[in-house]
């Protein structure tokens, strides 16, 4: 007989009270992983087709520009501003809160930083008097609606970053006036450009207006999964239905 046979056995409330310690601490740093880190969201529209589309499973980098209110669950406003951060680049593509409904996320692409001055002037967007070039790449798809055919224009900022945007023809967004970006503000707008409300609109009209720094949540980094409208990771019988070739995307 050895020492650990006398030794006595864990009570049932001790191993309770164990799992229970270890699965709060596993809460925890999750909770904690989720606010200072990344995040996950799901894309719920077709907005910023077609380098995201409904369904996309995102993860949102949050320490990329720092932390707001905004980086915190139920967005308290417990401070101004940002702490630690630098605001996000033109041409990276943003989460942030919607400024009429703070329990919404939005996401779009950063195109006007601030001090910029943007105009689109027959679809072309222009920065500080300089159009952004495009490349037309021909006819696409819709994943969203097969029955329209929009044309892709691939997009080339300054820096090098390339992206692709979506055509529809004339559109209400398509020639727009000069917008001079406050201070501590960006202007967005979502890749599919007739069908984006986006910084192009106010608030009133349904847009997102000018986006305040304190308000971005993160930037958006990867697409992890993706899946058709009522199917899931966690629901094997819908497997079938998940988008497998979007899985562990670079958002560009």
């Amino acid at each position: 007989m050895t020492d650990t046979d006398d030794a006595p056995k864990p009570t049932l409330r001790a191993e309770a009270l164990d799992i229970l310690r270890t699965a709060a601490i596993a809460l925890g740093l999750a909770i904690i992983f989720r606010i200072v880190a990344w995040q996950p969201f799901t894309i719920p529209s077709s907005s910023m087709e077609p380098g995201l589309v409904t369904g996309d499973y995102i993860v949102v980098s949050k320490f990329a520009y720092g932390w707001s209110g905004a980086s915190l669950p139920f967005a308290p406003p417990l401070f101004e501003g940002r702490v630690l951060g630098a605001g996000p680049k033109r041409g990276e593509v943003v989460v942030f809160l919607s400024s009429v409904d703070p329990g919404k996320t939005l996401i779009k692409r950063v195109i006007g930083l601030p001090g910029d001055r943007v105009q689109v002037q027959d679809g072309v967007v222009s920065v500080n008097g300089v159009a952004i070039p495009r490349t037309d790449r021909g006819v696409a798809l819709d994943r969203d609606d097969p029955d329209i055919h929009p044309r892709r224009l691939d997009e080339r900022l300054p820096g090098g970053r390339t992206y692709a945007t979506f055509d529809r023809g004339e559109a209400p967004g398509d020639d727009t006036g000069v917008y001079v970006v406050p201070e501590g503000q960006y202007f967005m707008m979502g890749d599919n450009r007739d069908n984006s409300l986006d910084s192009r609109w106010p608030t009133a009209a349904g847009g997102v207006g000018f986006v305040a720094a304190q308000d971005i949540v993160g930037r958006a980094d990867m697409v992890l999964a993706s899946w058709h409208p009522g199917a899931g990771l966690l629901k094997p019988w819908t497997w079938l239905d998940l988008q497998w070739d979007r899985f562990f995307r670079p958002i560009r």
